[in-house]
């Protein structure tokens, strides 16, 4: 008896498509923000020259009507108020030094009763220095420091690359949500070639419950506590969709006890498989005497290192009778952060476990891809 399986649109396509999209959406609104910032601080420099000219010249024309007098000081100090970058000055001469600040203590710093710029990163100096031509005092000069960030600016540009970055998490959420109630009414229809060639029979399958008799009835087996084997494909399928929207890795495990055991010891297998895996909905039967595991979240290695644990928890539950007839395989395989479908998952899975039947030295065989060239290999199918 065959089965043949007409098959409908892979919405893991799609998932692909938008978690693409979502990683365009990110990338832009990082390279947009920094690109803002670095003009933004351009512009600013441009700024804090003009301003420092300015004051330049007041303390020019101030200083040839009365260097230092209380009229200079008040004409510095307010032109230092309403400057929008510039954050402290010092006016130097023969006599010594004189500090200007916009809030005491934060820009300049006394050494030896000598006024001095204090060294932080965000600190413009550059092009901020002016030597003062005052006919009654000689090496007089001006210098400023300013601040190289316009806060409210770069504030500004930051809440609009997170606003961007919003976005792009709303449209993955909202899409993984909307396949997640398209999923659950998908319907697949199911050839059943019959003793009779001339006929064969149609079987609509919903979700859990096949309408002919013979199917899956409910979730679990009655035989094992797991899965039915039918469901894998379609569950594999949601997962690994979830997992490439959220950039998650995922493993499939396929195990199989390649001697013939007693049907009692594969049921204790089967109900060892289903509590020392994560959730019982994601371990199904897998052939006559097999299993089925997906792993979301896990990577490659860490799979391994739980194939190793359980392989090791079945040789302790069995007496030493059985140990050798057990015969258990596993293959598996993992996303590693590619784009693939289902079909393609479970062929790397089930070469990995023909591997390991035939393997003399080790029962547990993982498919490791080169990610490189899987993407050439990708490619070169467009």
């Amino acid at each position: 008896m065959g089965i043949k399986n007409k098959k409908s649109g892979n919405p893991s396509a799609g998932g692909s498509v938008i978690a693409a999209l979502c990683i365009i959406i990110y990338l832009f609104a990082l390279v947009q923000g920094a690109v803002r910032i670095y003009l933004s601080m351009d512009e600013r420099k441009f700024t804090v020259e003009q301003e420092f000219s300015k004051i330049a010249d007041l303390a020019l024309s101030a200083g040839i009507q009365g260097f230092m007098d209380e009229r200079f000081v008040n004409s510095i100090n307010k032109a230092l108020s309403s400057s929008k970058s510039l954050e402290a000055i010092i006016i130097t001469s023969p006599e010594g030094g004189n500090a200007f600040e916009k809030k005491q203590g934060y820009a300049v710093s006394w050494v030896n009763n000598s006024p001095r710029f204090k060294n932080k990163f965000y600190f413009l100096q550059e092009n901020l220095y002016r030597p003062l031509a005052l006919p009654d005092v000689r090496n007089a000069n001006i210098k400023a420091v300013a601040n190289a960030f316009d806060y409210a600016e770069s504030t500004k540009i930051m809440k609009e690359t997170l606003l961007i970055i919003l976005i792009g998490f709303a449209l993955s959420f909202f899409t993984f949500f909307l396949q997640s109630l398209m999923g659950k009414g998908k319907t697949e229809t199911v050839y059943v070639q019959t003793s009779d060639s001339s006929k064969s029979v149609s079987i609509k399958k919903d979700n859990n419950v096949f309408s002919s008799a013979g199917g899956p009835n409910g979730l679990y087996s009655p035989r094992t506590g797991l899965g039915w084997e039918e469901y894998t494909r379609e569950r594999l399928d949601s997962e690994l969709h979830r997992c490439s929207s959220t950039e998650n890795d995922l493993t499939l495990l396929l195990m199989e006890f390649t001697d013939a055991i007693e049907e009692r010891i594969f049921m204790q297998a089967a109900k060892e498989a289903a509590s020392f895996f994560a959730s019982k909905d994601l371990v199904f039967e897998h052939g006559e005497m097999g299993i089925a595991v997906i792993l979301p979240s896990m990577g490659f290695e860490a799979a391994i290192a739980k194939s190793e644990k359980f392989y090791q928890l079945i040789m302790k539950r069995f007496p030493n009778s059985y140990m050798k007839a057990c015969g258990l395989c596993i293959g598996l395989s993992s996303r590693s952060g590619r784009l693939l479908n289902t079909d393609r998952l479970l062929l790397e899975a089930g070469e990995a476990l023909k591997k390991a039947k035939s393997d003399t030295k080790t029962k547990i065989i993982a498919f490791k891809s080169d990610l490189e060239k899987y993407r050439a290999f990708i490619a070169s199918q467009s």
